[in-house]
C-alpha cells in the first residue's frame, strides 16, 4: 500500500482528537510516514531514539505522546500542531515485535497574560509565552555587526532578539522569520524581515531614523503596501492572537508555536 497524505488524513481521523496511538501494518516503512508528516508540519523533534528518551522531554515537549507507549517506544519523532502533538516512529507491541506506530496527544500551551492598554510590553518575552517556547536560544552568537555592516544599517533590537531566541523558522508553520533581512525591496525603502506562505512580505520602512522605531509595512501578494504603526515583535504577537488584525492567524489556531527549520 502506498502511503499518501490522504492515508495520513484517514489515520489521524481514526485516532480522533483524544490522546492515543495505533500500531500500523508491519510492512509500512516508518520513514515514509515521517516524511509525509514532515511535508505537512515541518521538521520534527526526536523524542526517542533507539529506545532512549531525550532527557529534556516533559509536558511542554511531547511527553503526552509517550505516556501510552510506556517503555515500548523505540524511535518516536513528534510535531507540534496547534493544540495537538502528532508523533510517529516505531514501538514494540505486546509480543515484543517492533512495528510502525502513529500517536496523537493534547498539547498544552501556556496562556499569554493580558496586557493593559498603557503597559510597557516586552513583546519578545510575550511572544515566548504565546508560543510556549522552552528551547535554549537558537542563535545566541549571531554576528550582527557583520550583518549590519553588509546591509549598511543597524537593525531593530526586537528583531535581533527574536532571531537569537527562535532562530530561522516559522510561527504556526506559516509566518516565516528570516535569519537576516532580505534586501529585494531596498529600492522601495523596505527591508524584508519575515513573510508568509501566501507570499505576503513583512518589511520595515527604512526611513533613516532610529531602527528601533522603524514601522512595519506589509507588501501584500498583490504588491500593495499596508503600513502598521508598530515594531516587528509586536506585529507578530498581534498577528498570532488578535482576531481583528487584518493578517490574523487567531481565527485559525487557538494555540501557537514556533517551528525551527534546523529541527531539534
Amino acid at each position: 500500500m502506498n502511503l499518501t497524505q490522504t492515508t495520513v488524513n484517514d489515520l489521524l481521523a481514526r485516532l480522533g482528537p483524544s490522546d492515543g496511538f495505533m500500531y500500523l501494518p508491519s510492512g509500512w516503512e516508518p520513514r515514509a510516514l515521517t516524511d509525509l508528516l514532515a511535508d505537512r508540519y515541518g521538521a520534527p523533534r526526536t523524542l526517542v531514539l533507539d529506545g532512549f528518551t531525550d532527557p529534556t522531554v516533559d509536558e511542554l515537549r511531547g511527553a503526552a505522546l509517550l505516556d501510552p507507549l510506556g517503555d515500548r517506544a523505540v524511535t518516536i519523532r513528534a510535531w507540534a500542531h496547534g493544540d495537538q502533538w502528532v508523533g510517529t516512529g516505531t514501538a514494540r507491541d505486546g509480543d515484543g515485535v517492533e512495528r510502525p506506530v502513529l500517536a496523537v496527544a493534547h498539547r498544552r500551551v501556556p496562556e499569554p497574560s493580558a496586557i493593559a492598554p498603557d503597559e510597557d510590553v516586552d513583546w519578545v518575552a510575550r511572544l515566548i509565552r504565546i508560543t510556549g517556547w522552552t528551547q535554549p536560544a537558537q542563535q545566541p552568537d549571531a554576528r550582527w555587526a557583520e550583518v549590519e555592516a553588509r546591509l549598511g544599517t543597524k537593525l531593530p533590537t526586537d528583531y535581533k532578539r527574536m532571531v537569537e531566541t527562535f532562530g530561522e523558522g516559522a510561527f504556526d508553520a506559516y509566518l516565516r522569520l528570516n535569519r537576516e533581512p532580505w534586501t529585494h525591496l531596498r529600492e522601495d525603502g523596505l527591508l524584508i524581515w519575515a513573510g508568509t506562505e501566501h507570499q505576503d512580505l513583512y518589511c520595515w520602512n527604512v526611513d533613516g531614523g532610529d531602527p528601533d522605531h522603524w514601522p512595519v509595512v506589509v507588501r501584500s501578494c498583490d504588491n500593495g503596501d499596508i503600513p502598521f504603526d508598530c515594531r516587528a515583535a509586536q506585529f507578530v504577537c498581534r498577528v498570532l492572537v488578535d482576531p481583528r488584525h487584518p493578517f490574523t492567524m487567531a481565527r485559525y489556531f487557538d494555540t501557537h508555536w514556533f517551528m525551527n527549520y534546523c529541527g531539534n
